[in-house]
């Protein structure tokens, strides 16, 4: 096992993307934010909305300017939804949802990856259960974290040797997540759902593999998820 370092996470104020600053934190590293609000506990911080990559971008070079180039590891936390019949989600909603998911994320690597080949660092994505299985009034959330699925494969491929790249897979999680949701599209009051701060560990454990080792992929989720297989 290897030391954290730097770790830039996106979605950091809240839900999974917090468990895992508090993880890295815990675990000796030095987590940076990117997020559109705050976070409440003190951190490294840039606020932007992943839906605008150039924004994205430029958060990403703000950090690595701060940590003097110096980037050892990316988690791509941030998310975002908009549930109900493709033919009834206003057409910006659905879109936001693929531009914060998948473009988002996918700018915030390309930004990091220069940082991430000199400290031969790793990247984690964040895709989902919903990203292998398909749900009907998620046409939004289901295309972008398949997205985000093909993406992490290919970006391991283009990248073998130089940048450790893992892909997690979540399942649902005791998070703010669905709270904005209406009622018909919430988890019952008995689903099972993982601790968000449990899912972190399994972030920190593939951020700390040894260069020329990598964890290329992980299903974390309640043993009695739903959404899988």
């Amino acid at each position: 096992m290897r030391t954290l370092g730097n770790v830039l996470i996106t979605g950091g104020a809240s839900g999974l993307g917090a468990a895992v600053t508090a993880a890295v934190r815990a675990n000796g590293g030095r987590p940076y934010v990117i997020d559109r609000v705050e976070p409440e506990s003190p951190v490294d911080f840039v606020r932007a909305d992943l839906a605008d990559t150039v924004a994205a971008e430029q958060a990403v070079h703000e950090i690595i300017e701060r940590t003097g180039g110096r980037i050892n590891g990316v988690f791509t936390a941030a998310g975002t939804d908009a549930c109900g019949p493709l033919d009834v989600v206003p057409t910006k909603k659905w879109e936001y949802v693929v531009q914060v998911n998948l473009f988002g994320t996918a700018a915030v690597i390309r930004a990091a990856l220069p940082a991430l080949r000199e400290s031969k660092g790793t990247v984690v994505t964040c895709a989902s259960t919903l990203g292998i299985k398909a749900v009907g009034h998620a046409t939004a959330y289901c295309a972008s974290k398949f997205g985000v699925v093909g993406f992490t494969k290919a970006l391991a491929a283009e990248t073998a040797g130089s940048v450790g790249v893992t892909l997690l897979i979540p399942g649902g999680m005791h998070t703010a997540f669905f709270d904005d949701r209406d009622e018909q599209y919430k988890p019952p009051p008995d689903a099972k759902l993982n601790q968000p701060r449990d899912v972190a560990d399994a972030v920190v454990f593939a951020l700390r593999q040894p260069p020329g080792c990598e964890v290329r992929e992980m299903v974390v989720c309640a043993s009695e998820e739903g959404s899988w297989p």
